[in-house]
């Protein structure tokens, strides 16, 4: 990965990660907010198959969403748990959500071991609802990403899991499903 878009994926990720460490949980911090370091990994997988120009939009999403007020985290998840109305109507919100279920669920069939299925509804719930958090032209870009990896036959999960993996040291995804299956 070149050093524009990893400049460009940390600054995404420490912008999210405020916005994450704001939001209230009920009941106090949750686990996930007491281990930042795994929230910067997990947020360096979901962009790391986004090009320069999606990148650049979502940073630009977030500088006006701080801008105005507005914390993407604490909108997605009041969105999941429907405490707010849709944040927006864009008909790609389903078009992209559809793309990123068949790609999980095809990734984790082809490698069981290391891509748990995460439960199509609240995956499918998690990812729509984060979308609406975004730009129209985040959503054009996204999708065009989304529509081009389907011609060429690419699967953006898979992707993303390789990236993980290869990231922590695991090797590629293959090696690591592999390595996990003989475990079992």
């Amino acid at each position: 990965m070149d050093e524009k878009k990893e400049n460009l994926i940390r600054e995404i990720i420490e912008r999210e990660l405020a916005m994450f460490l704001a939001t209230p949980n009920e009941g106090g911090p949750s686990a996930c907010q007491m281990r930042p370091q795994s929230f910067r990994v997990m947020r360096w997988m979901n962009h790391s198959t986004h090009d320069i120009a999606t990148l650049e939009s979502y940073l630009n999403d977030l500088k006006e969403a701080e801008a105005q007020g507005r914390n993407f985290m604490i909108e997605k998840y009041a969105r999941m748990d429907d405490r707010l109305p849709p944040l927006s109507q864009n008909p790609l919100l389903d078009e992209i959500t559809d793309a990123e279920c068949a790609f999980l669920h095809e990734a984790s069939e082809r490698y069981p071991h290391a891509i748990k299925g995460h439960g199509e509804t609240h995956f499918r719930n998690y990812c729509r609802c984060e979308l609406e958090t975004l730009s129209d032209r985040t959503l054009e870009l996204y999708a065009a990403e989304v529509k081009r990896a389907q011609q060429e036959k690419r699967n953006l999960a898979e992707e993303r899991y390789d990236n993980l993996w290869k990231k922590l040291g695991e090797g590629s995804l293959a090696a690591y499903d592999a390595k996990l299956a003989a475990r079992s």
